[in-house]
């Protein structure tokens, strides 16, 4: 991954990095950067050794949205990724914000600056969101005559209220970190977002990462199942967890009150 030019990728031990790489356009998302980040989502789904990832924005802000600038050059391209590929469930656009949603280990979202369509949806996408206290947030779509299709939709439906939901979507209104919190779209607040993101995914990082896959996959989907299906997918996991070599692990660990040395995802 080292010919990136609008992401920066790295790994240090089980924690992943991945950097928005256009601080001169507040990290505005162009095409070249959403084929970029889905690389980069596709390999970290097969690296069972991570553990976490972290995801944030060089320079000013976290992400100002979509570059209708850039994109706007290429109408033909930009048309074509509405259209998903066979089999898919979600176009190029989507899956820029929902591949984070989809990787099987927990992805933190580290806002600071502007977060704004684009940039709001896809942080929305992560498991966990720790913003700047100055920081501006706006599912800004309605600016420009549009609707969010990023997969915000789905991620504000969960995260708040359906009437705030509505507001935000309607009229594009920029609020602040605390009226986000209030709203329920962050998991905290902090000065330095990047380095709280790095201590909660070294925290993570010592848990059964089969037990956070499961977990996570669990509660993505319980909005989407019935009671039947979800206690259904709940059992089976269950299962699949207590016949894993983690959980004996973990049991042994805890009978013997030491800190357990678990192996990489299955």
């Amino acid at each position: 991954m080292n010919d990136l030019r609008f992401v920066k990728f790295s790994l240090n031990g089980a924690i992943a990095e991945v950097k928005l790489n256009r601080p001169e356009k507040h990290n505005g998302v162009n095409l070249e950067l959403i084929d970029e980040l889905l690389a980069v989502a596709k390999q970290l789904k097969s690296q069972k050794a991570v553990r976490a990832v972290v995801i944030s924005g060089l320079g000013p802000s976290f992400c100002s949205g979509l570059d209708f600038a850039s994109v706007g050059k290429r109408p033909k391209t930009m048309i074509w990724r509405f259209f998903m590929p066979p089999l898919r469930r979600a176009n190029t656009y989507q899956r820029f914000a929902w591949a984070w949603r989809e990787l099987p280990m927990p992805v933190i979202a580290a806002i600071h600056g502007n977060c704004f369509g684009a940039g709001i949806q896809l942080a929305l996408a992560c498991d966990f969101r720790i913003c700047h206290p100055e920081a501006k947030l706006s599912v800004m779509e309605a600016k420009w005559g549009l609707v969010p299709d990023m997969s915000g939709t789905v991620a504000l439906h969960e995260l708040c209220r359906l009437d705030q939901a509505k507001r935000l979507v309607f009229t594009g209104e920029i609020i602040s970190a605390d009226r986000a919190s209030e709203l329920g779209l962050l998991t905290e607040i902090a000065d330095e977002p990047r380095s709280k993101a790095l201590a909660l995914a070294e925290q993570l990082s010592h848990f059964s990462p089969d037990a956070i896959k499961e977990a996570k996959a669990l509660l993505n989907s319980v909005g989407s199942r019935s009671e039947r299906s979800a206690f259904k997918h709940e059992r089976w996991a269950q299962v699949r967890l207590l016949l894993s070599k983690n959980h004996a692990i973990a049991k042994k660990a805890a009978f013997k009150k030491q800190t357990p040395n678990f192996l990489d995802r299955r």
